[in-house]
């Protein structure tokens, strides 16, 4: 007996619009969105595609116009509710473009869910573009087949997240003078794994990252790590622990 293959297909093109999405609304898409369908994929009336809108989970939906700025969708289906996520924050501080690309990019395949950059003593950089990388984030996400955007806030310096630090929130970090094995470190709970910069932290910044009661140093194996592998390498085991993968 021939299989019956996956509808809707895992094939078909998937968005993200920020609006929320509801059983046959009526959509008019403009911009990239409507360039993306209508001019690179040149879809045509009847085809169909997923949209996703971090509140409500992920739909079904079908082209019905077609025109040369703007492609109007109808939504059909749901397909499946707004995803859990396990609650890892990841605070990164940011290296050179290209790289945090990457970073932002796999953190969010990962499964996190909320990216801090932070801006500690030797990070080289101190200015980002929020809107460039949340856009990173929904591309990530639209491939990955998340339901739900991580969170990017702001760039906030260390001393100003060290303060602020929650109570219920175990911190991990990664300290390249030696720490616990992370798989051992981690508990089930809120989490958050801090991953310094390309020179690592100051002996400043590293006493003051113990004084956190819910800090705990970990390693991450014998080798010297770039801080975007660092971060992968991370959140997966932290992941693996969770019980996520």
């Amino acid at each position: 007996m021939p299989a019956t293959p996956a509808w809707p297909p895992n094939t078909l093109p998937r968005l993200h619009l920020a609006q929320p999405l509801a059983q046959d609304a009526h959509i008019i898409l403009d911009g990239p969105p409507a360039n993306y369908l209508g001019t690179v994929l040149r879809l045509k009336p009847g085809a169909q595609v997923k949209l996703f809108d971090d509140r409500t989970g992920e739909w079904l939906a079908e082209v019905a116009t077609v025109e040369r700025r703007a492609v109007t969708i109808t939504i059909t289906r749901h397909l499946r509710d707004r995803e859990p996520v396990p609650d890892l924050w990841l605070l990164a501080a940011p290296i050179k473009k290209g790289r945090i690309d990457w970073l932002i990019e796999k953190a969010c395949e990962l499964g996190v869910a909320r990216i801090v950059p932070v801006l500690t003593r030797r990070t080289i950089v101190d200015r980002l573009n929020h809107d460039r990388l949340h856009a990173h984030l929904v591309e990530a996400a639209e491939q990955c087949g998340r339901t739900a955007l991580p969170e990017l806030a702001e760039l906030t310096p260390l001393d100003t997240l060290l303060r602020a630090w929650p109570t219920d929130r175990q911190l991990l970090f990664a300290d390249e003078t030696g720490g616990q094995p992370l798989p051992a470190a981690a508990r089930r709970g809120p989490a958050a794994i801090l991953i310094g910069p390309e020179g690592g932290f100051t002996p400043e910044e590293r006493d003051s990252i113990r004084a956190i009661p819910q800090a705990t140093g970990v390693t991450l194996g014998p080798r010297i790590l770039r801080a975007d592998t660092a971060m992968a390498a991370a959140v997966a085991l932290w992941m693996a622990h969770a019980g996520d993968w």
